[in-house]
C-alpha cells in the first residue's frame, strides 16, 4: 500500500517528470504508407511473417531501443525504446495512465500461439513508436477489416510501453502440460499462497500472459491492449483487466510524490530507475537464478486492492497518521519534519504499515513497486469500488512480495480498511533486443 513496501534500503526520491528527452529519436516508417497521412503511419503485415522493424525502401526500424540503465524521463508526447536487454515499463519512469490485460490462452496448437507472440511483437513495436498497427485504421483494401482500430489516430505516442509477462498456466494447467514448457517453469514462478484476509475473485485473478500498457494518454493504452486483444482473437482472450490513473509511485527521482486514494503520499522510498546496483539486487533476475531463458527479466506481482474508503473518510486524522506511521501533509515519518527524514521505527506504533512494510521489519525484502490508483463504479450498495492495483516487480517472489506481504497480512492496522480482491503472478522475460527477437522467445527455444 504506502511507501515501505516497495523501498529500497536507502531512501530515494520519486517523481514522474516530464523533462528530458527521449532516449533515441523515432525512427521513419519502414514502409510505404497509405492514403491517410496519420502520424502513425503504417508498415504492412506481409503475411504471417511479421517482421520486427524490416527495412524497406529508404525506411529504417520503427521502434526505439533502451540502453542498459533505465532511459531519461521523456516529454509526455515522445515515444519510449523498445528494445534493449530490459522490457521497458518496469525501471523507466512512470507514467499517469494504465492499462493492465490478463489473458487465457484458447488454443492448444504451440505454433499457433508462438506466432501470436510474433505478431504481438511486432505491433508493440510500431505502437510504443507512435504507429499504426499493420496497414493502419484506414488500409488499401476497404472490403476487409482495419489492420488498427484507429482510436489512437493523430495522437502522440505519450511515453507508450508495453510488457508482457507468463503466467504459471502457461506450463501447466489442470496437470496438462500445454504446451512442452512444464520443464521450463522457473522456480520463482510460485503460486501465491493464500494471505490471511484475502477475498479474492477468480474472474479477477490468473491468467496465462500479461501485457502491462502504460502512456500519458489512457487512450493510447486502451488503444494498445485492444489492438492486442485483435491480434490474438481466436488463440488467447482476454481474462480480466483493470485500468488505472493517478500512479502511486515513481521510478525518477526530484519530482513530487504522487498519494493515494486515500490521501497520503504513496511510495517514497521506491527504488530509482537510475540505481543499478538496486535493480541488479532487488529487481533483475541473474543468470545464476536459474532459469535462464530469464535472465535480465523480472518477476511481477499484480494485486487488486479494494479500498473501504467510505469508512476511512470517517476516520479521524490522528488515527489515519497513526495507521501510516506518516503525517498526511508532508508525508514525514513519526517525530520528523520533512517526508524523506529516515524514519525511526520504533517511534510509530507497532502495527503502524510503513514500519511493518519496511525492509528492515522483513529481513531486507525490498521490491519496485508501479501500481495505480483506480474506481470502477460501485459496488451496487452506494460504495465506491475504489483503490489501489498494486504492481510489483523484484528478483524473486519468495524472497520479497511474500514475506512482505505475509507481515503486513497478520498484522497491519491498514487492514481494516483495504482488501485484497484479486491476484496474479507473472514471469517477465528480458527486453527484445532487436528484429529478430520476440516476446517469450528463449523460453520457445
Amino acid at each position: 500500500m504506502a511507501d515501505e513496501i516497495r523501498t529500497g534500503t536507502t531512501p530515494e526520491n520519486t517523481t514522474d517528470t516530464t523533462d528530458g528527452k527521449a532516449a533515441d529519436a523515432t525512427a521513419t516508417t519502414a514502409t510505404s504508407v497509405t492514403s491517410s497521412p496519420s502520424r502513425r503511419s503504417v508498415l504492412g503485415w506481409g503475411g504471417a511473417g511479421l517482421a520486427l522493424g524490416a527495412v524497406a525502401a529508404g525506411g529504417t526500424a520503427a521502434a526505439l531501443r533502451t540502453g542498459d540503465d533505465a532511459q531519461p524521463a521523456a516529454a509526455a508526447g515522445d515515444a519510449m525504446a523498445f528494445y534493449g536487454p530490459h522490457q521497458a515499463g518496469i525501471a523507466t519512469p512512470v507514467q499517469d495512465r494504465l492499462h493492465f490485460a490478463a489473458f487465457d490462452v484458447t488454443t492448444s496448437d504451440r505454433a499457433a500461439l508462438i506466432k501470436v507472440l510474433q505478431e504481438w511483437t511486432a505491433a508493440a513495436a510500431r505502437m510504443t513508436a507512435g504507429h499504426e498497427v499493420g496497414s493502419g485504421a484506414v488500409g488499401e483494401n476497404d472490403q476487409l477489416p482495419p489492420d488498427d482500430t484507429g482510436e489512437a489516430l493523430g495522437l502522440k505516442p505519450s511515453r507508450l510501453t508495453l510488457t508482457f509477462g507468463v503466467g504459471p498456466g502457461l506450463f501447466e494447467k489442470d496437470g496438462k502440460d500445454r504446451f512442452g514448457l512444464k520443464s521450463r517453469r522457473p522456480q520463482a514462478l510460485v503460486d501465491l499462497p493464500g494471505f490471511p484476509g484475502d477475498n479474492l475473485d477468480a474472474a479477477r485473478s490468473g491468467g496465462d500472459l500479461c501485457v502491462q500498457a502504460c502512456a500519458d494518454d489512457p487512450q493510447v493504452a486502451v488503444h494498445a491492449i485492444r489492438n492486442l486483444a485483435r491480434i490474438g482473437m481466436g488463440k488467447v482472450a482476454i481474462r480480466w483487466s483493470q485500468l488505472g490513473f493517478g500512479k502511486t509511485s515513481s521510478t525518477t527521482p526530484d519530482a513530487q510524490t504522487p498519494r493515494n486514494m486515500m490521501g497520503f503520499k504513496d511510495g517514497t522510498r521506491n527504488i530509482s530507475g537510475t540505481d543499478q546496483a538496486a535493480l541488479d539486487k532487488h529487481v533483475w533476475v541473474s543468470e545464476k537464478d536459474g532459469a535462464g531463458w530469464m535472465t535480465g527479466g523480472s518477476y511481477l506481482v499484480a494485486r487488486r486492492i479494494r479500498m473501504h474508503i467510505e469508512t476511512w473518510d470517517r476516520t479521524s486524522l490522528q488515527e489515519q497518521e497513526d495507521i501510516f506511521g506518516r503525517d498526511k501533509a508532508e508525508g514525514a515519518p513519526v517525530g520528523k519534519q520533512k517526508e524523506r527524514d529516515e524514519p525511526v521505527l520504533k517511534a510509530m506504533k507497532p502495527d503502524s504499515h510503513v514500519r511493518l512494510a519496511h525492509p528492515d521489519s522483513n529481513s531486507g525484502a525490498t521490491i519496485l513497486r508501479r501500481g495505480y490508483s483506480f474506481t470502477d463504479g460501485t459496488d451496487g450498495l452506494g460504495r465506491l469500488d475504489a483503490g489501489l492495483f498494486f504492481i510489483a516487480y523484484q528478483r524473486d517472489v519468495r524472497d520479497a512480495f511474500i514475506p512482505l506481504q505475509t507481515n503486513l497480512a497478520r498484522n497491519d492496522a491498514l487492514n481494516e480498511y483495504i482488501q485484497h480482491v484479486g491476484s496474479a503472478i507473472f514471469a517477465v522475460p528480458p527486453g527484445v533486443r532487436d528484429s529478430g527477437d520476440w516476446w517469450g522467445k528463449a523460453l520457445f527455444a
